[in-house]
Formats: structure tokens, C-alpha cells, sequence
């Protein structure tokens, strides 16, 4: 276990190196989550890129490609060409709207509710697995952590800070 630094302050990052910063051990901890997730939903046909929008399409009972694409922090042809994917494998439809032709709703199919089925049982035993060992204390303290984060990283975005 590499030596705690708590009186490092974020300006002494550079003397604590690019491997013990928060930032680098989060995108580790989200890459070790994403290869875990792509290697127990491989079998069902699903990446962890693909059960996302599904799972916002049930939660939503649909959505529209823009909706998707923002809520998976995408660009337009990103989240088209995973439609395409998800739609070649008849996990979800899109469909023009009626009244406005310049909006494509997007609907999950029977075969896509059924596909997503098993992937809440998924993530809890990949998430369970990487906070084993840890009191549930600890997990109180991380989840308030990361929730602090992105209450900072919205204060930022929406320029208050």
C-alpha cells in the first residue's frame, strides 16, 4: 500500500506523482468496474456501454437520441452509431417523430427489456466485489466523498466556483 499523504495539499500533486493522485486512482477504480461489467455481461450479448441507454430506456419508457446522448455524456454520432449497434441486435427502435421530424424517439424492444434484465444483479456483485473489506462505514465516508466531488464539479460547470 503505497504512504498516505494527508497534509498534501491538491497543489503538491506533482510531488506525489501522477499515480497517487485521486484523479488517476478514479479512472483506475472506473476502468477495473467497466472490464469487470464487459466480462460478466459479454455472455448475454451487452457491453458496459450498450446496458446504459438500455437501462434508461426502461427506467424512461423511452427517450429521444439527443436525451440519450447527453445523459451518456455523448456526442450525436457517438450515440447513433451505439443505436445502431443496440438496434442491430433488436434491443431497441427508433421511430421519427410524429410531430416534430427532426426528433428520433428511441424505444427498448421486448427482447431489449429482457436483455437487461440480469444487469442490476451485475453491477451490485461487480460493485460489492470492489468494496470488499470495506465497513459500511467506509462506504458511507466514500459515497459522501464522491458526492462532495460532483457537487464541486457542478458548481464549477455552472460557473460558481
Amino acid at each position: 500500500m503505497p504512504p498516505a499523504h494527508p497534509s498534501a495539499s491538491p497543489d503538491q500533486h506533482d510531488t506525489l506523482g501522477a499515480q497517487q493522485s485521486v484523479g488517476y486512482l478514479m479512472k483506475r477504480v472506473v476502468l477495473s468496474i467497466a472490464g469487470q461489467v464487459d466480462r460478466r455481461l459479454g455472455p448475454h450479448g451487452l457491453t458496459s456501454a450498450q446496458w446504459g441507454p438500455l437501462m434508461h430506456l426502461r427506467r424512461a419508457g423511452g427517450a429521444t437520441v439527443v436525451e440519450l446522448a447527453r445523459w451518456q455524456n455523448l456526442d450525436a454520432g457517438a450515440m447513433t452509431r451505439l443505436l445502431d449497434r443496440l438496434e442491430r441486435k433488436g434491443l431497441c427502435r427508433r421511430r421519427r417523430s410524429e410531430s416534430d421530424r427532426r426528433v428520433v424517439n428511441v424505444e427498448l424492444t421486448p427482447a431489449g427489456a429482457d436483455a437487461i434484465e440480469r444487469v442490476p444483479e451485475i453491477l451490485s456483485a461487480v460493485q460489492s466485489a470492489h468494496l470488499a473489506g470495506f465497513s459500511e462505514d467506509e462506504r458511507i465516508v466514500l459515497r459522501s466523498l464522491l458526492e462532495r466531488m460532483l457537487a464541486n464539479g457542478d458548481a464549477m460547470r455552472e460557473g460558481s466556483v
